[in-house]
């Protein structure tokens, strides 16, 4: 062995092989550690828009900017404004580019929307390390200031680019100082400087503020449009996701392009690279929507049992009542949309069991009753939010809209009331199991119209004669008969006027004379002289008289209730009844002969039947 290889070798081993690696020179030697993996971009940031032409839904604003980009009506000032995730921070920066763009190759340029070649300031721009386009967070940055510094600097020329651009987000936050020290600045900037504001409370900003730039307001973007930009952007990533799938995270985003984006990786995520429908639901905490369709037509048939076991297997399975209610009073919505535009039904963002059997319910379902539905998942929507047990309060918000599809409207009530002989059978429920119930026959998929309700014998007379009346033409003959004929035409407005404005003078047919109380307002008289001319065909004249009049018909009716409480206390059981129950007191009485007539004492309204009696209602007795 050489010398050479003898100066290579260790005192307790042979000599090395001079081609390992270093590490391995000695075993005690501490291993180099691997290169470290590429770190995650997730998909908002990834596939953040760099141009106008990647800006998704906000055709309207990138128009009218190309157009004041070609002929060179450039603002000081810009502030866009929109929900969260639309692309106001993405949009500003693209401005900022817009408005410094310079060829790469060094030719004459100035500012342009054609953004599709990288030029000279836009990598820098894009990565937010430019030194001339400066970004400040309001929401951190608040005081006056932070506001001088921008100021200050906005005297200097730009170091590299065309021009200064000052990128203030959320400009809301700032303090009222800094935004009364901005103005001048604003209003009368150096020819090299640019202002983008970016702000989700619009409102919060000073009108001094806005009336000094441009405003653009950059809408939701469409579930449609949003389910196919979610379609592309997994095709450049390799995922499969079902169409389904696309439309539940669309839909989930509320119009925001961020949420959807964060929906979907969360979801990529969740699945492993595949993403199905069920997946996405379980993840977002959502029904079925072919189940809550099942559960929509239960309700409309008024079949309670199976409307309730679709509800408790759904919330068995994990989905929120509260959300069940909401999927329910959307799948109302679809309903209405579909009976008033069928059309509607090609939105991408809809499945294939919303767009079949909604328009299936569409045409077999009232617009009246549609808008009840409305009114009661709504209101039931609030009860679930503040019950201590939301899904107790979700099956009583069910059990009133399965019970309400039997109830017809008040126009079919009045029709049936008048048509239809009176009997003494009791009006038909609801059926408790899962056959044919509330809405038709057992055959029947869905009710078109309400089964027949039968009529208690007491409500009979009062409304049948109001109908034959309301046929014959109005008769009034006192200013009572006018209250009750425009409290018939639903003018709530107009009849508490009549009862506590006018003091009835001389009342005959087209011809009113009354004295005007004092403080009221003079346009009452026109407006009931046109709209009695308008709802009896017949010209009506109502002037102001010179007498005093008499009482008002708000007087009388005190004046009646008043004398009636006053006898009624004088009654030896009320008097016992008072005196064995302090602080009772009478709240209303009744003649026997006015009962019947009292529809709202007799049978509750439809607002009564499913709102039920909440903390502001009294009991009458």
């Amino acid at each position: 062995m050489s010398e050479d290889t003898h100066a290579h070798q260790d005192d307790d081993g042979p000599g090395l092989d001079l081609g390992a690696p270093p590490y391995a020179a000695r075993p005690d030697a501490a291993p180099v550690p691997a290169p470290a993996p590429a770190a995650y971009r997730v998909l908002a940031r990834k596939y953040r828009p760099q141009n106008f032409t990647d800006l998704i839904g906000q055709e309207a604003m990138v128009r009218t900017l190309r157009n004041a980009f070609s002929s060179g009506r450039i603002a000081q000032a810009y502030i866009l404004t929109g929900v969260r995730g639309v692309g106001k921070t993405t949009t500003a920066r693209i401005l900022a580019r817009a408005l410094n763009y310079e060829p790469m190759d060094g030719g004459a340029g100035g500012p342009s929307l054609d953004l599709s070649v990288m030029g000279k300031q836009c990598r820098d721009i894009i990565e937010s390390r430019h030194v001339d386009v400066m970004e400040m967070d309001a929401a951190s940055n608040t005081s006056i200031n932070d506001i001088r510094e921008i100021i200050e600097s906005a005297r200097y020329r730009p170091v590299m680019a065309r021009y200064k651009v000052y990128i203030i987000d959320e400009v809301h936050m700032l303090s009222t100082a800094a935004f009364n020290g901005l103005l001048k600045t604003l209003e009368e900037p150096p020819e090299h400087v640019k202002f983008i504001f970016a702000t989700t409370e619009i409102r919060k900003v000073p009108v001094t503020v806005l009336s000094r730039c441009q405003r653009f307001d950059l809408r939701r973007v469409e579930a449609g449009e949003l389910a196919a930009h979610l379609a592309g952007i997994c095709a450049k990533e390799g995922v499969t996701i079902e169409p389904e799938a696309l439309a539940i995270v669309a839909r989930a985003a509320e119009g925001s392009v961020r949420d959807s984006l964060s929906l979907l990786d969360q979801a990529i995520a969740h699945g492993g690279g595949t993403v199905g429908a069920e997946e996405v639901r379980r993840l977002l905490g959502l029904a079925d929507k072919g189940r809550v369709i099942d559960l929509f037509e239960a309700l409309m048939k008024g079949e309670m049992a199976r409307a309730l076991a679709e509800f408790r297997d759904q919330y068995d399975a994990g989905a929120d009542p509260a959300v069940i209610l909401t999927d329910l009073a959307e799948f109302t919505h679809l309903v209405t949309r579909l009976k008033i535009m069928p059309d509607a039904a090609q939105d991408a963002a809809l499945v294939e069991a919303e767009r079949v059997r909604g328009l299936e319910m569409a045409q077999g379902l009232s617009m009246r009753v549609l808008a009840r539905a409305w009114q009661m998942l709504t209101k039931g929507i609030g009860e679930v939010q503040q019950a201590p047990k939301p899904a107790q309060a979700a099956e009583m918000a069910l059990v009133r809209l399965g019970y309400a599809t039997d109830l017809p409207t008040p126009d079919e009530a009045l029709r049936r009331l008048k048509d239809q002989p009176v009997t003494d059978a009791p009006p038909s429920a609801p059926s408790g199991g899962g056959g044919g119930g509330g809405g038709g026959g057992g055959g029947a998929r869905l009710s078109i119209a309400p089964r027949p309700v039968e009529a208690r014998p007491q409500m009979q007379a009062a409304p049948v004669a109001a109908v034959a009346a309301l046929a014959a033409g109005p008769r009034l003959a006192s200013l009572a008969d006018v209250a009750q004929y425009v409290a018939a035409k639903r003018d709530l407005a107009l009849k508490h006027a009549v009862e506590t404005s006018l003091r009835p003078v001389h009342v005959e047919e087209g011809r009113i004379e009354v004295a005007l109380v004092p403080g009221s307002p003079a346009s009452v008289i026109q407006d009931l002289s046109r709209k009695l001319s308008e709802w009896t065909g017949r010209r009506w004249l109502v002037s102001i008289s010179s007498q005093p009049g008499g009482p008002t018909l708000a007087e009388e009716n005190a004046a009646v209730k008043a004398e009636r409480e006053e006898g009624i206390k004088a009654h030896p059981l009320v008097a016992a009844v008072l005196a064995r129950f302090p602080g009772a007191e009478v709240v209303d009485v009744r003649t026997r002969e006015e009962a019947p007539i009292d529809t709202e004492v007799l049978a509750p309204s439809e607002e009564d039947l499913y709102a039920g009696p909440g903390a502001d209602d009294e009991l009458e007795y």
